[in-house]
């Protein structure tokens, strides 16, 4: 079976896909995606995982769950430092992906509409 490292890149991808299709129909009005649904259902959770709830976790960040069990996946915003990571993890396995660029701009577009929606308590 192919590593987290291996698969990480393919997942961020395929995720950014979707999202982008996701957040122009919402921009454009569109109720849903044929196959994706809609951007307000598309994710698990929107919420804040506080610095020392994981083992080494040394500060705190928002995280947009897309899926959880194995595989897992995740995008993690780091507000004060502005820094986002996407993480793929299965079973004992781990990887991130740094999105920058396009990438992290269209990224940060979407967690101001979680803060917009009153979604991010400043921690």
């Amino acid at each position: 079976m192919a590593t987290c490292e291996e698969r990480v890149q393919n997942s961020y991808e395929q995720r950014m896909a979707d999202l982008r299709q996701l957040w122009t129909a919402y921009c454009q009005g569109k109720e849903d995606v044929e196959e994706l649904g809609n951007i307000y259902e598309y994710g698990l959770c929107f919420d804040f995982v506080g610095s020392g709830t994981f083992e080494g976790q040394s500060e705190g960040y928002y995280r947009y769950q897309l899926s959880w069990g194995g595989p897992a996946d995740e995008f993690r915003f780091y507000p004060r430092q502005w820094r986002i990571e996407y993480w793929f993890l299965d079973w004992f396995d781990g990887a991130k992906w740094i999105p920058n660029g396009y990438d992290r701009a269209f990224l940060m577009e979407l967690y101001d509409w979680f803060e917009g929606a009153g979604m991010c308590d400043k921690h």
